[in-house]
């Protein structure tokens, strides 16, 4: 299987929706409602939002596809978070967060995964950032491996709010 992964256009926004559709349940905590789950993929993830993140200046969406299809995305955001509890955590400036990184489930231990990381860290690096933070469920052992392997630490907590739930995220970071 090849895979590409290439800066994403506004034509694609129904497409990177759908993917999070079946992508973002899979990294939130069995307690997660399905009510919660559906509140924050329409709010959050839905084509319109897409839309939105694909226009925003300070946002990359880079896609993976195969065959033609879109099989995963990663989103990445330039500058310093405005959250306290990050801002103490992230110690390498200029940073970028990688924001989301989601494969298809039925691509997951392909490389879709390792391709749109290499694609992050690239455009971080071009873009001259000393390093990059993202935030994983504390329950979502899988992802923290991955991210570990690809050389990020744990470095702070912070939390993260899906529907009416507040859920508990590890802060990674990685230098470049």
């Amino acid at each position: 299987m090849t895979i590409s992964v290439d800066r994403a256009g506004l034509w694609d926004a129904e497409a990177l929706a759908d993917v999070a559709a079946v992508t973002f349940p899979l990294a939130c905590p069995p307690h997660a409602t399905q009510e919660d789950i559906a509140a924050f993929v329409d709010e959050v993830l839905s084509a319109e939002r897409f839309s939105e993140y694909l226009t925003d200046p300070a946002r990359t969406v880079l896609e993976a596809t195969a065959g033609g299809e879109v099989v995963g995305y990663v989103m990445l955001v330039e500058g310093m978070p405005d959250d306290h509890d990050i801002r103490s955590a992230v110690s390498l400036q200029p940073t970028m967060e990688i924001s989301k990184l989601y494969v298809l489930p039925d691509r997951h231990g392909s490389g879709v995964s390792a391709a749109l990381m290499e694609a992050a860290i690239a455009h971080a690096r071009e873009a001259g950032c000393a390093g990059v933070w993202l935030g994983v469920n504390q329950e979502n052992v899988r992802a923290q491996k991955f991210y570990a392997k690809n050389g990020f630490e744990k470095v702070g907590t912070k939390t993260f709010r899906v529907g009416n739930q507040i859920h508990h995220d590890f802060v990674m970071q990685r230098s470049l």
